[in-house]
């Protein structure tokens, strides 16, 4: 089976950008069934891979999470379960701070971190959502600076209403732009167009983070398909899936960058 790390590694060989989808498993009022069913279509659109997040939003058993630290811990810091995955032969993401790290005030300390979780096996990174590019581009001149070589992906996640993005803001730190801003105040008593200028937005991002040379684009789907197939179909005009590309033969262009 191929690991991540492969995955990034033949994608630059071939100048492509990896585009995955993020998914939760069930919980709540999602079902096994219907979980089945979010993972079969994200999979028809043929990304690279599909990550399973635990406590998405952190709202999973937080008790369990301690327990398993404790087993054969702690595991203080991040840097820390990296060096033991890595330890034991686990390909390993970790994750990235484009404005940095919420309880860390100092985002040179941020990217420092980020260093160390590299050295100590990590073998890429995607990054915590972030509505702004130009601090993912701010961040990744200070990550090659700091000498980080591994792929850094950019997580991307569509705003969907007042209160998700109050939720979002004040438990990761991300700033709002003033585009935002405003689509919030014209939409504010409208949820579905509100909702639908969100995806716009996160596909806007994605197409310019794309042309920007990005390692990789990582959509936060929340479990809904047609936020995928949006980011998707916003990004076919130079992305292919590797299926796609495998299909149509190495001496047609690819996107992404060379």
């Amino acid at each position: 089976m191929r690991s991540v790390s492969d995955i990034y590694a033949a994608a630059r060989a071939a100048g492509r950008q990896p585009v995955s989808f993020e998914i939760f498993p069930p919980k709540g009022d999602l079902t096994l069934e219907t979980a089945h069913e979010v993972a079969a279509e994200l999979a028809d659109l043929l990304p690279d891979f599909v990550s399973v997040t635990y406590s998405a939003g952190g709202s999973g058993n937080r008790q369990a999470t301690a327990d398993a630290s404790e087993a054969e811990g702690p595991f203080r810091f991040a840097k820390d379960l990296v060096m033991r995955l890595a330890d034991e032969g686990f390909c390993v993401g970790a994750a990235a701070y484009p404005e940095g790290h919420i309880e860390c005030t100092d985002f040179r300390a941020s990217v420092a971190h980020l260093k160390q979780k590299q050295d100590a096996g990590a073998c890429f990174f995607v990054t915590q959502l972030f509505f702004d590019n130009a601090y993912f581009y701010r961040f990744r001149e200070a990550a090659d600076a700091a000498g980080i070589t591994v792929p850094i992906a950019c997580g991307v996640m569509p705003f969907l209403g007042k209160a998700q993005i109050q939720r979002m803001v004040f438990m990761c730190g991300a700033s709002l732009p003033s585009p935002i801003i405003k689509l919030l105040a014209k939409y504010e008593d409208d949820a579905a167009a509100l909702r639908a200028a969100g995806i716009e937005y996160a596909c806007a991002q994605l197409v310019d983070l794309q042309e920007h040379g990005a390692d990789g684009l990582h959509v936060y789907t929340m479990n809904q398909p047609d936020i995928a197939r949006a980011c998707a179909g916003a990004l076919r005009a130079t992305w292919r899936p590797a299926g796609e590309a495998a299909v149509r033969g190495a001496g047609e262009p690819v996107g992404g960058r060379a």
